[in-house]
């Protein structure tokens, strides 16, 4: 195991809130520098585990594509969905003009 890093101090904190522009009250830096310790912490113990034996991998399941076939297939009548259709013109939808009109 690796030896456990430097405690985050306040400082820290105000530090990098500085380089990150971000205004804080010290209520906000007390309650950030607990948060940020834990984090530190916990990626501590991560980076010390052994993983000599583990395969890098974008995803911790194995994908496969789920996609369906690629299958053409006869679509809807056109007549029928023109019959839904609130207005209907030469074959196609008809359709409020939308450019250069005005209301």
């Amino acid at each position: 195991m690796t030896a456990s890093p430097a405690r985050l101090t306040r400082q820290d904190v105000e530090h990098v809130a500085k380089l990150a522009r971000l205004a804080l009250s010290d209520a906000e830096i007390d309650e950030f520098t607990g948060q940020l310790a834990g984090i530190l912490e916990h990626a501590a113990l991560v980076s010390a585990l052994d993983t000599s034996d583990v395969a890098p991998t974008s995803h911790p399941l194995p994908l496969v594509n789920v996609f369906r076939a690629d299958i053409a297939r006869p679509g809807a009548d056109r007549d029928e969905v023109l019959a839904n259709a609130p207005a209907a013109e030469s074959g196609r939808f008809r359709v409020p003009r939308i450019l250069g009109e005005a209301p």
